[in-house]
């Protein structure tokens, strides 16, 4: 197969690819819809109230206090994780029933509300509401974790980028190496081609 002919069928294959990188360059450039998508979102706070002391445990690496709708927390880290107590005994605190949990992640939507919408439905620690949005509840850490539509969305177009179209995690390893040693192929091709109609001017 000639240069030109070898030239001109990589670009081909690369079409589909030079197309999506254009696409989702110019999202990720302009980042439409970024700052919900990806929003932090937190369990709401208050001022802690009473005079509780806490004593430390040696074993303890680093602890917070505060307190939400659902009253006073203790989190601490140790060496093998974190640890969700009671800051008066001490002990684990139990996972919240699906009505606490429910009213803690609707007071932590009352900063975005038109975002998240209303919840919908519980299961474990997964929270759906009625805008597509899902909340995941880390107790231990008393964290929560959104995810829209919208965040699907540009997870898919960061798959598009990377080429990682099959979701085979194998073949898609493969293909950005492949992807990234055909533009190469085809910028070497072009060089040579363009020495060639240099010279025969």
């Amino acid at each position: 197969m000639r240069i030109r002919q070898l030239h001109r069928v990589i670009g081909l294959v690369l079409l589909l690819p030079f197309l999506g990188w254009t696409v989702t360059g110019l999202v990720f450039f302009i980042k439409p819809g970024y700052e919900g998508a990806f929003e932090l979102l937190q369990p709401r706070t208050y001022p802690l109230d009473g005079d509780l002391s806490i004593k430390a445990d040696p074993t303890w690496l680093e602890f917070r206090y505060l307190r939400t709708i659902l009253g006073s927390h203790l989190l601490v880290r140790t060496s093998e994780g974190w640890l969700h107590l009671d800051p008066e005994t001490l002990r684990l605190k139990e996972r919240p029933t699906d009505d606490e949990i429910r009213a803690l992640v609707s007071d932590a939507f009352s900063a975005h509300s038109q975002r998240y919408g209303k919840i919908t439905g519980i299961s474990n620690n997964t929270i759906t509401t009625d805008t597509n949005t899902r909340i995941v509840l880390d107790w231990k850490r008393l964290t929560l974790q959104q995810r829209g539509t919208d965040t699907d969305l540009i997870d898919l177009l960061y798959r598009i980028h990377y080429l990682q179209w099959t979701g085979i995690t194998v073949i898609d390893r493969m293909l950005g190496p492949l992807g990234l040693a055909l533009v190469l192929a085809l910028s070497i091709l072009g060089v040579s081609l363009a020495r060639g109609s240099s010279r025969l001017k």
